[in-house]
This record gives C-alpha cells, sequence and structure tokens, in this order.
C-alpha cells in the first residue's frame, strides 16, 4: 500500500504565486536560471538556484550557493511572500499544456516506501546530483523540490479529485510564460483528507517515479542527517501522485561530441550491420513507432529502421534507448556509461528536433539521435521486474513547478 500524508505546505502568498513559481531546476543551466529570475526577486529560482545570485566564478557546489539558498528563503519569509500553511493539508494540483490536462495529489509520501520498492524506480542515480540536493536539503531544511510520482487509475480518487474541483475555489490559478497552466486547490477538511489517505493504502498498491529520481534519492539519505525534533518530518518527503492514464512522454534525444575516431563512410557500414539508413534531407525526423530512428549528421537527416535481430523481447532490451546504447553509443562509439561519459548530451522532446541539428550545425556536436518516446506501461513492466532503463529514457511533460508547495524539514 502507498503511505501518504498531508503536510503543511510553505507557499506563496496568492498574490505572488506566478511569480514566484519557477522551472523545475535541474531543466536549464546556470545562464538560463539566472536569465528567468533576472528582474524577479520573487523568483523561486533564487532558492533553488542560488548561484545566481553570487559571481560566475563561485562554483555551483560551493558552500556558499547552499547558504545563500538558505538565506533567500528566510528572506521570502520574512518578507511575506512564501507562509506556512496552519494545518496538515493535501493539494490538488491540475496542469493543462495544448489543451491536455493532468490532475494529482500533493503530499508527502514515506521514505520507509522508496526504501521498501513500494515506490519503484526505474533509472540510476547519479551520486554528484545526488550530493547537490542532499547539502540543499541539509542547509535550507526544506524539500523544495517535488518528486514526479505515477500510479496505475483508480475511480474512486478521481471521482474525489473531480467533486473537490468542481465545489472549491482554486488558491492558484495561473499561465506561466511556457503557457502551462497551473491551478492549485487546498483539501483541508479532516473528513476529506481521511478519505484520500485511505483510498491511497487500500487502492495503491505501488507508484512509480515517473521525474525526479534523484531529487528521491536525496530526500532519503538527507533524513539520516535530521535528528531530534526534525527526524520524524525527514521520514517523509514531497511528492506529487498521478494517474498513469493522465500522463505523456516525451522523446528524449541524444548528442554526440565525435564519431569515436571513425570517417564518415566508416561510421554508416557500422550504422548498416544494425539498422536500413534512408537518406530523408533537411526535413527532421521525429520516428512514427518502435523501432526507428531519426539521424542527423553532416547537414542532413537519416531514418534508421532497426534489422531483425537487434532487440530482445525483455523489458529491457525492446526499448529504443536500449537498441541506440548497445548498437551504436557503446558498440560503434565508445560511449560504455552514458551517465558519466562526456562526449554524449541529452535533449528533452520539449526543445524540438530543431535544437538536434542546431546542436550539430554549430560544430558542438558530430552526430543526433531522435527517439520514439518510451510508453507509460514499458516503465511500468520494467520497474515492477526490478530493472532499469539507460539514462535519460523519459521525458514528461507538462512538469511541476517548484515554490508553489515546499516541505520544511527543519527550522533553522
Amino acid at each position: 500500500m502507498a503511505h501518504i500524508q498531508p503536510f503543511k505546505a510553505l507557499r506563496p502568498d496568492p498574490q505572488h504565486a506566478a511569480r514566484v513559481a519557477s522551472r523545475p531546476y535541474d531543466v536549464m543551466s546556470r545562464e538560463e536560471a539566472k536569465e528567468e529570475a533576472m528582474g524577479n526577486p520573487n523568483s523561486f529560482l533564487h532558492i533553488t538556484r542560488s548561484e545566481i545570485d553570487l559571481p560566475t566564478e563561485v562554483d555551483v557546489h560551493n558552500d556558499k550557493v547552499y547558504h545563500t539558498a538558505r538565506e533567500n528563503l528566510k528572506a521570502f519569509i520574512s518578507r511575506g511572500v512564501l507562509f506556512k500553511e496552519a494545518k496538515p493539508c493535501y493539494y490538488i494540483y491540475e496542469l493543462q499544456m495544448n489543451g491536455r490536462s493532468q490532475t494529482g495529489i500533493v503530499c508527502v509520501s514515506a521514505v520507509s516506501d522508496y526504501e521498501n520498492d513500494i515506490i519503484k524506480k526505474h533509472e540510476f542515480t547519479r551520486p554528484e546530483k545526488e550530493n547537490d540536493r542532499i547539502k540543499h536539503i541539509v542547509t535550507t531544511g526544506a524539500q523544495t523540490g517535488n518528486v514526479f510520482l505515477a500510479y496505475r487509475p483508480v475511480t474512486a480518487i478521481d471521482a474525489f479529485i473531480e467533486k473537490w474541483k468542481a465545489s472549491r475555489s482554486p488558491v492558484y490559478n495561473f499561465v506561466a510564460n511556457d503557457c502551462i497552466s497551473h491551478t492549485i486547490w487546498v483539501v483541508n477538511t479532516d473528513k476529506a483528507v481521511e478519505e484520500i489517505t485511505g483510498l491511497f493504502a487500500n487502492e495503491v498498491p505501488a507508484t512509480y517515479i515517473a521525474d525526479g529520481h534523484h531529487r528521491a534519492a536525496s530526500a532519503a539519505k538527507s533524513r539520516l542527517m535530521f535528528k531530534g525534533r526534525w527526524e520524524q518530518k525527514a521520514q517523509w518527503f514531497l511528492t506529487t501522485l498521478f494517474p498513469s492514464n493522465q500522463l505523456s512522454i516525451l522523446d528524449y534525444n541524444r548528442v554526440v561530441k565525435d564519431l569515436n575516431g571513425l570517417s564518415h563512410e566508416d561510421f554508416f557500414r557500422r550504422l548498416a550491420e544494425f539498422f536500413e539508413i534512408e537518406l530523408a534531407g533537411n526535413d527532421p525526423i521525429k520516428p512514427a513507432q518502435l523501432h526507428e530512428f531519426g539521424m542527423y549528421i553532416d547537414g542532413n537527416w537519416y531514418m534508421l529502421s532497426s534489422r531483425p535481430g537487434t532487440y530482445s523481447d525483455d523489458p529491457i532490451g525492446v526499448l529504443d534507448v536500449s537498441i541506440l546504447q548497445n548498437h551504436v553509443l557503446d558498440h560503434i562509439l565508445g560511449i560504455k556509461d552514458p551517465r558519466t561519459d562526456k562526449r554524449i548530451d541529452f535533449v528533452g522532446g520539449i526543445r524540438g528536433l530543431a535544437e538536434l541539428s542546431q546542436r550539430v550545425d554549430s560544430g558542438d556536436m558530430r552526430v543526433a539521435f531522435s527517439l520514439y518516446p518510451v510508453t507509460i506501461e514499458q516503465l511500468f513492466d520494467i520497474a515492477d521486474s526490478g530493472n532499469v532503463m539507460p539514462p535519460k529514457s523519459t521525458w514528461f511533460e507538462p512538469k511541476l513547478r517548484d515554490g508553489l508547495l515546499t516541505h520544511i524539514v527543519a527550522s533553522y
């Protein structure tokens, strides 16, 4: 069963919500974060990416960064930009993008569920990214990053959410500068809170990390650093739970710096062992089905179609990210560990295929690959089997905004 609780969220005064809300800390570079927060002293990026308030020569992992985040958080509270809820509540969070909506429950989930595989994972994490958020959580005393969880749909939960939305006014309702709308309702009656807790305990045997493996791992590990009066709060971490039938996964594409010493001709000759190759010209290739890939190199797009025998029927082997990793990135280009190899980068589908050709045409990268998105059922199958996907396999949109609901673990 899924163990969740209501919590006293630290959240914006409604008049400040739209300017506080920021994109997740890990979807932008330092320069992009600084530009986005420019001229907006209420942007939550001053807390999640506090290096933007320090000289560029200060390393992003310097202790000054985390202490600045703590001081900025305290300043937001003292200025009345943020306040703490009077009683533990659940929150209903609806996102709308391109005419499609998804609605979830914001709560705190049990770290023990994460450790006992009731919250299921499908990716490995990187120690340096974990350590960054552990330091951020411990120094600020706050979990600012929301972990996006999915669950198989439950009719009674859907009915509760729709009934509450129809009978109450939202506390926040705005459209962000990326044209995604964010609407939040507070669930604060004892009866409703008890109903939600019971529904998840009785009807949801497991949840699945869709987005936020590093945030979840960091919350779990940071709890060991909280002692005394804060120890109990650290047993819980900030999550939003969405039914899987409302979710959309975008493609997560790859760009590579070089051809591993191969000539253009040798690279194509080796590719032909695993794929049928068709020249497509200048038009970007967005794969229309599994086992098709787009490739951009030397000013042209190509369609790659997997040959028989390049994939298996097991949950991992059938994935296009596995086919590309095993036969191209590893076997041909020598990228053994894409989590650590500096020759590869990953481009979320929200940036569009033009980003791939731009990275290659600029000379920054040598070749780009576009992939067909992983499905939510593939994700569930892999997590249930105890396996993990290759890194950067899924890109979910729309994304939750940071700053609207924060879990305070400790006050200093």
